[in-house]
């Protein structure tokens, strides 16, 4: 490594640490804005409570006053209804509030689900949407080609407004009627006979209910030849974690297509996709929670997904996500569109038991195939095992590392008696150093360095490669913990919550360059790092390049742990847990290797193996015979110069 790659590198890592700077301050900012707004949060929601009855108040007011504004949506609507309350059901999972404008999903509280509070605060419930942020409505054309859209409409029902499910009463039927005319005065006349109806159907004990959209007896009221309709989703996703940038990073628009094939809209930036092919479900995914419409039989026939950040001063939000869906309504008079919709936890476990590919939310390295099955056929059915004997997670991390080192450790072993043997020729590698000290000679250098290893019977990409093999693991791991949901507000010593960052200190300020808090694991995980560095080179062989490339290596395997300081600083506590917890094993390991292997009697067998004959295969004669050719072109351009 040369003077000009480590100031690059040392270029890069100040950047990072601007970088970093920038980010924190940005943090700290949102960080109080937020929780200004939830000190807020009860006050916002008695004016909007406050602004619906004014809302409903002016209606009547409108159509008093004969206002042709409100013409189309009189036709399908009671604009006079004075209760504007939501209708409400209620199972052994969630509350959800169904408005009675929209007749669509307005608010949904999970059970025993609690979303992030400051420390010595009280728990308050986990609500996905409220104040308006989630809507849905059905763009119509009436028969004079008047559009009206199902948001503007106030829907009826028989049931009572409150529905708790059970095994019989499971079905809230939302209906619009239409007028038999459109004149304001005559808006109390409805046909009792035809209407569209939301048709919600729920199990007492799941996240997903049935959601049917019916037309019943319409062929009259509705535009004859337009059976393709458009289904409006807009929705502005609330924070409900303590690490706002994380969860607003990992929020975005997931869809599977007509090929069973999952996708998603891109998270870092403002994205609109349009598919002119069926899609057979769309989601608004949070970090850990999920509101997915599944189609039952027909797909979407087309669609526009778009999302995009909110405004800067909404830092409560975390994007905006807007899905436009086209479906088919053949039959006007008695004609369906099915579907369902989840509306909970982003869990791996639970979301592959619908057999959709809705556990593809799950951020498990995707994109990688070996990342994927290592998470979803190793370490997810090991950590779901350990969990179900009732295990402090913190424990289950700690049984996970042992095993993952256990079946490793061959490769590890291998790993080691490769470093062993190449210390073992440490005094043969530094008389092929001493006998060619100068650059120049740095080709025959590695010819003498090579046919000695060979002579000893030695690889050295025999340490590299067990290596590489374990990086996949560490790979998935990054992958796996941060998106593991199982690990949500589950605390483990003095970390509150392991799936977020662990804080000893909270600093009430930003520090440059490090943040507002300190990270205790981070800062363990990146000592033991350092530690293991160390040791690392006491026991490398020695390197062929001259003291200064040395010291220069040296210098940039100590900054990488430090690097590791800031980079995992807001990353989840398990996570650098698990990394602590691995090099502290690798400490371990590598004492007992010490111990059983003799490096004496290792370098004697190594000697050995040099007074035999070395046969060589024709792909290392054509090597050599290359090297001689390089050497020889070589000496030929420096008698030129001369």
């Amino acid at each position: 490594m040369d003077k000009n790659t480590v100031i690059g590198l040392l270029l890069i890592f100040l950047l990072f640490l601007g970088f970093s700077f920038y980010q924190t301050n940005r943090n700290q900012k949102i960080r109080e804005a937020q929780e200004k707004q939830l000190a807020e949060q009860i006050a916002r929601q008695a004016e909007d409570t406050a602004a619906l009855t004014l809302t409903a108040d002016t209606a009547i007011a409108a159509t008093a006053a004969g206002n042709p504004a409100l013409t189309a949506v009189q036709q399908f609507s009671n604009p006079q209804i004075a209760d504007t309350n939501d209708y409400v059901v209620e199972t052994a999972k969630a509350v959800y509030y169904f408005g009675k404008k929209g007749g669509c999903l307005r608010k949904a509280m999970l059970k025993d689900v609690y979303r992030y509070t400051p420390k010595d605060s009280a728990k308050q419930p986990l609500v996905l949407f409220e104040d308006g942020s989630n809507e849905m409505g059905i763009q119509l054309m009436l028969r004079d080609q008047t559009e009206v859209n199902t948001l503007d409409c106030y829907f009826l029902s028989e049931e009572a407004d409150t529905l708790v499910v059970d095994e019989k009463n499971n079905t809230l039927s939302l209906r619009i009627y239409p007028n038999v005319t459109g004149d304001a005065v005559a808006c109390q006349t409805q046909d009792a006979t035809s209407y569209i109806e939301y048709l919600y159907t729920f199990a007492p004990d799941d996240y997903r209910y049935s959601f049917k959209i019916r037309f019943v007896n319409m062929e009259k009221y509705l535009y004859a030849s337009k059976h393709d309709y458009t289904l409006e989703w807009t929705a502005q996703p609330r924070t409900v974690e303590k690490n706002y940038e994380t969860e607003k990073n990992l929020t975005s628009i997931y869809y599977m297509d007509n090929v069973d094939d999952v996708g998603n809209l891109d998270e870092r930036k403002d994205a609109q996709k349009d598919f002119t092919s069926p899609l057979k479900w769309v989601s608004f995914k949070q970090q850990f929670f999920t509101t997915c419409l599944i189609v039952d039989d027909k797909p979407f026939s087309s669609a526009t997904l778009q999302v995009s950040s909110p405004d800067k001063s909404e830092t409560s939000v975390l994007k905006n996500c807007k899905a436009t869906l086209d479906f088919e309504m053949p039959d006007l008079d008695k004609g369906s569109f099915g579907m369902s919709m989840y509306v909970g936890p982003n869990q791996y476990r639970l979301l592959k038991g619908y057999n959709m590919k809705l556990e593809r939310q799950v951020p498990l390295g995707w994109g990688f195939f070996l990342l994927h099955w290592i998470n979803r056929f190793i370490i997810i059915p090991i950590f779901n095992w350990l969990e179900a004997y009732g295990l402090n997670y913190g424990l289950i991390i700690l049984i996970l590392t042992i095993f993952i080192k256990i079946v490793v450790l061959p490769v590890s072993y291998k790993t080691y008696m490769s470093s062993a043997k190449m210390r073992a020729l440490k005094p043969e590698i530094e008389a092929i150093n001493a006998r060619y000290p100068k650059d120049e000679d740095m080709m025959k250098k590695q010819q003498a360095t090579m046919s000695l290893y060979k002579s000893a019977g030695v690889s050295p990409a025999g340490g590299c490669l067990p290596m590489l093999l374990q990086m996949p693991i560490l790979i998935a791991m990054y992958r796996f913990f941060p998106a593991a949901y199982e690990l949500r507000q589950k605390s483990f010593l003095w970390a509150e919550d392991l799936s977020t960052y662990d804080s000893i200190w909270d600093f009430g300020h930003n520090v440059p360059l490090y943040g507002d808090h300190m990270s205790l694991f981070t800062i363990l995980m990146t000592i033991a790092t350092i530690v293991y560095t160390w040791l690392n080179n006491k026991l490398m062989s020695p390197t062929q390049g001259n003291k200064d490339q040395q010291r220069m290596m040296n210098i940039m395997m100590y900054m990488m742990p430090i690097m590791f300081l800031f980079m995992f600083n807001n990353f989840s506590s398990a996570l650098t847990y698990y990394y602590l917890l691995f090099n502290l094993a690798t400490f371990l390991q590598m004492f007992i290797f010490r111990f059983a292997v003799n490096e004496d009697k290792l370098r004697a067998q190594l000697q050995e193996n040099m007074k035999k004959p070395v046969k060589k295969s024709k792909w290392q004669l054509r090597m050599e015979e290359m090297q001689k050719q390089q050497a020889k072109m070589l000496k030929e351009q420096q008698n030129r110069r001369k």
